[in-house]
């Protein structure tokens, strides 16, 4: 009974094993015996009696076994006795004010993802923890002494996004723009600024964010943040003697899918950004060109604004979309383009009810032009396979302005555009980068190059015409990533007369300015080559960049360029946030 009540069921059997064992090895004594006085038996009675020993002899090899097989069994539950007991006075000499924690032991988290792609190292990746039995990894704990790459909060993944960059620029001409390029503005030579270069050191690309992902009855859900700090700042400490850039924030939404429909709310890339996967607004899954350059590549559609989309994923190949997103009557202005000429009548449409790009920091709110419905962008994506992406798309804008001077007077004008992009695979590794864009109002969106519209001299309003292409390709080789793209921006004349009748306004008439561009060209290659990389450290690359920038006016006056161009080069080194999401 003492023994049973240490020990327990497990106990109880080894000492009946005990017992068993004991009976079999008299019996085969006795059997011993009996052989030894039986001389004078017959030959069939001695071999009789040597088989029935050697079952007896292989019945107790088989009974040894059993027995060593219990006493492990027994040393195991003894260790696991020793390891409750020991977890219970832990607990009870917790102090109560520590709460409940999963862990009180840091975590690493594994590789980043990055909006630049990474090509991926010999080191391995750690294990995502398995699912649970309601389907969210989340809430399963890590297999064995696996590091998870991903930080848990409650029931759902956080995973620390973001890269510590250091970059250096450099232009053969001071365009004035620090570290991305003012692609309407490059300075002629027939000016200071064409006569002059430009050397800056920066660290304003590093970004900083997170990501969280769980599953909620068959619901997932995404959060994303992410910021740099490109943010504008009136203060001279950034070149003087201190470097206070301001955070800015670039992403901000949650993305919500059950079954064949998905939700987007908050700010996110525009749906008329390119994709190379499905329509994702996730950055890994977008083409906006591996360039360092922070505005990327002339041509490109793009923007980071607010708004709400709903994609329906009739199977794993082909996804619809359709989004509302932030809307603003553009006259130029932004990141070096140039501005339309309205009619003295109507000169006060500029910073109030057109967005000249003027208004911020001159005491004007940052939306102070009024906006009549949100842009309306459709778009279809299809992806036969990781090797294959197409996608459609189109977008509605509706502008509206009022003659400040007759109340009841309205101009409305409405105009879209049509994206058509490809991204395929042609060689292991080796991928040809195809994204088109045509639009009557639209110009906003090829990163502000474009007017969308300007004002006649009776205050109607009439769309430009513009368009953009970005073509490329894109290989990676080992641990180094080369590229190389060509993109360009048309931005359409469309002028008109003032009230008067003799003077001319609108983009790119005759004797218009020579910074309203008919044309900007761009070519641009690179590499990004992995120097390092550790899932659980993670990973630090070394960036170079060539550019050739040229933008060619509309209206070329006598003895003046008829074009001008300038040369950049980018030096960047960047440390990665390692972190990865599990596999839901």
């Amino acid at each position: 009974m003492y023994f049973s009540k240490i020990y327990g069921r497990r106990g109880s059997i080894l000492l009946a094993s005990l017992l068993v064992g004991t009976s079999i090895l008299g019996a085969a004594d006795d059997a011993t015996t009996a052989a030894a006085n039986s001389t004078t038996t017959g030959t069939s009675a001695v071999q009789s009696q040597n088989e029935e020993i050697a079952r007896l002899q292989a019945a107790l090899a088989a009974q040894q076994k059993q027995l060593e097989a219990l006493q492990k069994s027994m040393e195991q539950q003894q260790k696991l006795l020793e390891k409750a007991m020991d977890t219970t006075n832990a607990q009870q000499t917790q102090r109560p004010n520590l709460g409940n924690v999963a862990s009180l032991s840091p975590m690493v988290p594994g590789p980043s993802p990055s909006a630049v792609a990474i090509p991926s190292l010999a080191s391995p990746r750690p294990q995502a923890a398995p699912a649970a039995a309601g389907g969210n990894p989340c809430e399963a704990g890590a297999e064995g002494n696996t590091v998870p790459p991903y930080l848990r909060l409650g029931s759902v993944c956080i995973v620390p996004i973001g890269f510590m960059d250091l970059t250096s620029v450099w232009r053969d001409k001071n365009a004035g723009s620090s570290m991305g390029s003012n692609y309407g503005s490059v300075p002629y030579n027939n000016t200071t600024n064409g006569n002059l270069s430009e050397f800056r050191f920066t660290p304003q690309n590093s970004r900083l964010g997170l990501r969280v992902d769980g599953d909620w009855k068959g619901v997932h859900f995404i959060g994303y943040n992410e910021f740099d700090f490109n943010g504008t700042s009136g203060s001279n400490g950034i070149t003087v003697n201190n470097g206070a850039f301001v955070p800015r924030l670039r992403l901000f939404w949650v993305d919500v899918r059950k079954d064949k429909i998905e939700f987007l709310a908050g700010q996110s890339w525009s749906m008329l950004t390119p994709n190379r996967k499905g329509i994702s607004a996730l950055p890994g899954d977008l083409f906006y060109s591996q360039v360092i350059d922070i505005n990327y590549v002339a041509g490109l559609t793009w923007t980071r604004q607010p708004g709400m989309r709903v994609l329906y994923h009739p199977n794993d190949k082909v996804t619809f979309g359709f989004s509302a997103e932030q809307p603003d009557q553009y006259m130029g202005g932004s990141a070096g383009g140039s501005s339309i000429v309205l009619p003295s009548t109507y000169s006060a449409l500029a910073g109030t009810q057109l967005d000249n790009a003027q208004n911020i920091g001159s005491g004007n709110t940052v939306l102070a032009a009024p906006t009549v419905a949100p842009d309306l962008i459709a778009k279809i994506a299809f992806d036969p396979n990781s090797k294959v992406h197409l996608e459609l798309g189109g977008i509605e804008r509706t502008f509206k302005t009022v003659n400040p001077s007759l109340l009841t007077q309205h101009f409305t004008a409405t105009g879209g555009g049509v994206l058509l992009g490809a991204n395929v695979e042609v060689l292991p590794g080796v991928r040809l980068i195809s994204t088109n864009f045509w639009s009557d109002g639209g110009g906003r969106y090829l990163f502000g190059q474009a007017p969308d519209l300007i004002v006649r001299g009776d205050g109607t309003l009439s769309l430009v015409h513009s368009g953009g292409t970005v073509d490329g390709i894109e290989a990676t080789i080992r641990n180094t990533l080369l590229y190389g793209y060509y993109g360009a921006d048309y931005i359409g004349r469309d002028s008109a007369y003032a009230a008067d009748g003799k003077t001319l306004v609108g983009y790119g008439y005759t004797g218009s300015a020579n910074s309203q561009n008919r044309v900007i060209n761009e070519l641009t290659f690179g590499f990004n080559q992995t120097m390092w990389k550790n899932p659980r450290y993670g990973a630090i690359n070394f960036m170079g960049q060539y550019e050739w920038l040229q933008r060619d006016p509309w209206f070329v006056a006598l003895g003046s360029p008829k074009a001008t161009h300038d040369n950049t080069i980018y030096v960047n080194v960047r440390y990665t946030l390692p972190g990865s999401m599990p596999n839901f």
